[in-house]
């Protein structure tokens, strides 16, 4: 590097407010003493998980104003009338699936010369993604599960996630709880099935496999993580092959219905494709012998797999409860023969420091030699959906989308 760059790191706009920061405090000095030639500069924030006290007292310049920066790093969509012009930016932009609510978004990256880097595709050479919070919904999900499971039954009274300052605070409190014989049931194989694991795992339950799990009833609480191939089967009878089914997901259906039948608490974790089977309709909710009292849908697939997820909830109000027969929104925790819903689509932000510390870590660990040095596999190129007033190759496709010639309304 020649010559000194100048990060920004933005405050977050969007709302509802998300409290994670790219840059945690610690996070930037490693960054400091790596790459002598970078400088950061913290733009404030009355609602960032870490005070702007916390970065004046590491010897952080704070400042409103970034047009001197060179590259500006955000968590959440940008507020648009603050972009600024000529820039690099990073940040989650929810545009590359052609997300009808930021295609304005989009066009003014492209209008004010722009270069966005999109975070979810930051990718290795094998395809793997570099930079993710997924861990982080699946630990906080898992949580919430169970606190939905407490308030339900009155059986135990867990504090809300927000409100703890971490993760050990937040496990404090789940290890002060006694759950009563369940069948808990996570699908996934990912970080965010494995964030779920650790939450769970932290009530040292009994971990049962699938078989055992359909055909045994237990004394004890006990949980089960099932992948795909538990819950879906090829329509032509052949064996089940896991790359087949991400690349031809319409030649499975599903077979999640006999799991229906004997889970308590169910954690949804498992990436989906919507062209891949819904795991249930609606009429098998409306069966005698269903069994499901929760779901926290952490994947949150609306028009999904799961006819209850009828609309994301939030973290200040995380629970809502499914009519089994009417198929509608009812109030929570009133009749006991509703589904209690969770489906907060921003789960990470309940763990704000936690999660923003592992996020910046992974940027600093994968990320920043490319961004700030040279780009010899090609990261920033393969993330970068704007850039000289254009799309980039890679995102060639969304032009329709840009010009608002797609019929696309996800």
């Amino acid at each position: 590097m020649k010559n000194r760059i100048r990060v920004g790191v933005l405050r977050e706009t969007k709302n509802p407010p998300d409290k994670r920061v790219a840059i945690p405090p610690v996070t930037g000095l490693k960054i400091l003493e790596k790459y002598p030639d970078v400088s950061i500069f913290i733009q404030p924030s009355d609602i960032r998980c870490f005070t702007d006290a916390e970065y004046r007292d590491q010897g952080y310049f704070l400042t409103e104003d970034l047009r001197e920066c060179d590259i500006l790093i955000g968590v959440k969509e940008v507020n648009i009338p603050t972009l600024i012009p000529n820039k690099t930016y990073l940040f989650f932009s929810h545009t590359a699936k052609q997300q009808a609510h930021n295609r304005k978004l989009l066009q003014q990256v492209i209008k004010r010369n722009i270069t966005l880097i999109d975070y979810e595709y930051l990718t290795n050479l094998s395809g793997q993604r570099l930079v993710a919070f997924g861990h982080w919904a699946g630990v906080v999900g898992a949580y919430k599960a169970l606190r939905a499971r407490g308030m339900r039954t009155d059986f135990f009274d867990l504090p809300p996630a927000r409100t703890c300052l971490d993760m050990n605070e937040m496990y404090r409190h789940l290890k002060k709880i006694t759950l009563k014989p369940i069948k808990i049931l996570i699908t996934g194989g990912g970080r965010v099935a494995m964030g779920a694991m650790q939450t769970i795992r932290v009530l040292n339950l009994k971990e049962v496999d699938p078989k055992e799990f359909l055909t045994t009833e237990y004394d004890e609480p006990v949980v089960c993580r099932i992948d795909p191939d538990k819950y879906v089967e090829r329509i032509d009878g052949s064996d089940f092959d896991l790359k087949h089914f991400y690349d031809h997901p319409e030649m499975y259906q599903s077979t999640f219905k006999k799991f229906s039948k004997v889970t308590d608490l169910y954690i949804a974790c498992h990436y989906w494709d919507p062209k891949a089977p819904r795991f249930l309709t609606p009429e098998d909710y409306k069966e005698d012998d269903f069994r499901i009292s929760v779901i926290a849908d952490v994947s949150c697939d609306i028009d999904g797999p799961l006819p209850s997820t009828l609309r994301p909830s939030t973290i200040a109000s995380s629970f809502y409860g499914y009519d089994r027969f009417s198929e509608e929104e009812a109030i929570p925790f009133v009749d006991k023969r509703n589904v209690t819903v969770m489906a907060v689509d921003n789960l990470p932000g309940e763990l704000p420091r936690d999660s923003s510390i592992d996020f910046g870590e992974a940027l600093a660990d994968n990320v920043y030699e490319a961004l700030f040095g040279d780009d010899p596999e090609g990261i920033l190129e393969r993330a970068t959906i704007a850039k000289e007033g254009k799309l980039t190759k890679h995102f060639a496709y969304l032009q329709d989308y840009l010009e608002g010639k797609d019929a696309v309304t996800v």
